[in-house]
């Protein structure tokens, strides 16, 4: 894709990594539009980037995605990028009395909202390339976030079908591969000692540059390229004490 002067819209773009992506397609010379759930969190952002412009959205909501994608193709019809990064990560375990009830918000919010989007944007004439951020433990799940790690596994898979299924309609598909960064994903402190989102997002944007349409970074780039023996040890590395 093309870095510069770009109408961009990014889900959950005002924190973590959305807010590292929002910042830096504002520095290469687009137009950002954000969405979130938390209207002063948004306010945040803008005051900081006064470009940006902002929508209050629960991706959750079916009806606030439709209504989403109407405002934008009434007033930003000529959106040519569509970022799904808005993700909630909850830990949790099977056995817990309210598992259910939290695990349909996370698959309402991690696979059933992107799904929706890209099913309504595709009709936007002036749509050029899709991104969707999935997870390293995409390859490899960590038992304390048994459903975040299934829904990033299912969106991975369906990320390769749809830069296949999109071929015909000449959009790109991209797909952003995060490790554990340094955010508040999760609970707050859970992620202090992982790398920063700065790096993470100057990575991404060399590989763009490169024109990569799987973009990596760290651990998450040895999980996309590790044998299914490696992926093995990483699983019982990781949940030793599970």
């Amino acid at each position: 894709m093309e870095l510069q002067n770009n109408k961009i819209l990014i889900t959950g773009g005002a924190s973590g990594i959305g807010l590292g992506l929002t910042e830096r397609f504002i520095q290469e010379n687009n137009t950002v539009i954000i969405c979130g759930r938390r209207e002063s969190v948004l306010k945040e952002v803008a005051d900081k980037f006064p470009t940006v412009i902002t929508r209050v959205c629960d991706l959750s909501i079916e009806s606030e995605r439709i209504e989403l994608y109407e405002w934008v193709s009434k007033n930003h019809s000529d959106l040519n990028v569509l970022v799904n990064n808005a993700g909630i990560q909850q830990w949790m375990n099977v056995s817990d009395e309210d598992f259910f009830e939290r695990a349909k918000n996370e698959i309402a919010t991690n696979i059933e909202a992107p799904l929706h989007l890209i099913s309504l944007f595709i009709n936007l004439k002036s749509l050029t390339t899709i991104m969707n951020v999935t997870s390293g433990l995409s390859f490899s799940p960590f038992a304390k976030v048994p459903v975040y790690s299934a829904t990033k596994s299912f969106f991975h898979s369906f990320t390769l079908s749809l830069r296949h299924l999109l071929k015909s309609k000449n959009i790109e598909v991209v797909e952003i591969v995060p490790p554990a960064l340094n955010t508040d994903l999760g609970g707050i402190g859970l992620h202090n000692a992982a790398p920063s989102v700065a790096s993470f997002i100057e990575s991404i944007f060399e590989q763009l540059k490169q024109g990569k349409d799987q973009l990596t970074f760290g651990s998450s780039e040895t999980r996309a390229n590790a044998s299914a023996a490696d992926l093995k040890k990483v699983f019982d590395q990781m949940n030793v004490n599970q």
